[in-house]
């Protein structure tokens, strides 16, 4: 099947792994995508540097300044649009979307969470997962809707709990799994292999 190159923004907070891994993933060859622009809510976030490191686009928008979170979301959509980006890449964004937010790329926000959703939305899923007792945990790319780690599931890898496990060596071994999968679930919506038919989405061969 013939990919398109598709044109991606990438969301972030922090650390910037995953937008690496996806970085790397185009820069080898292996996803036909472009990133456009890098936008995170903190202006300390390290990926940024990260990004301006690579020559990609870089910009904070804090939500400080602005009034409301739907004047936040209709600024963070329209630099997202000034890009010309197709598909928006939660990697580590902190921030809930508003549906207003949403509207504006219908079917065109994916996100990754360390768990296999639905089981430990939100935060410290790691810690979740271990205190619950699980055997097996992982990691999730879904489509964005407005609740918190709620919308269709693309893809899931399993990593199995240790009997030693803490959170932070679970973690670990997750985010791997991570770097794996997201590049991966990029490549098949650039290829138009992705199709979501109500909650279930399918993968074409």
């Amino acid at each position: 099947m013939v990919a398109s190159t598709l044109p991606i923004g990438i969301l972030v907070s922090g650390r910037g792994s995953n937008m690496e891994a996806i970085a790397d993933a185009i820069e080898a060859g292996e996803v036909p995508a472009r990133i456009q622009v890098v936008i995170s809510d903190r202006p300390q976030a390290r990926a940024l540097d990260l990004a301006r490191q690579r020559g990609l686009k870089a910009l904070s928008l804090e939500p400080g300044p602005f009034p409301s979170r739907q004047a936040y979301d209709r600024a963070l959509a329209a630099a997202l649009k000034e890009g010309g980006v197709e598909l928006v890449v939660l990697a580590g964004f902190m921030r809930l979307l508003s549906q207003d937010f949403l509207d504006q790329f219908p079917g065109r926000v994916i996100n990754i969470h360390p768990a296999l959703l639905p089981a430990f939305p939100g935060i410290n899923a790691q810690r979740q997962a271990l205190e619950y007792g699980v055997k097996y945990s992982g990691c999730t790319v879904h489509f964005v809707d407005a609740g918190t780690d709620t919308g269709p599931i693309i893809a899931q890898a399993v990593v199995p709990v240790r009997d030693d496990d803490t959170p932070e060596a679970l973690a670990a071994r997750i985010l791997a799994e991570e770097h794996r999968l997201y590049p991966q679930v990029i490549k098949w919506i650039a290829e138009g292999r992705v199709e979501l038919r109500g909650r279930r989405v399918m993968v074409k061969v």
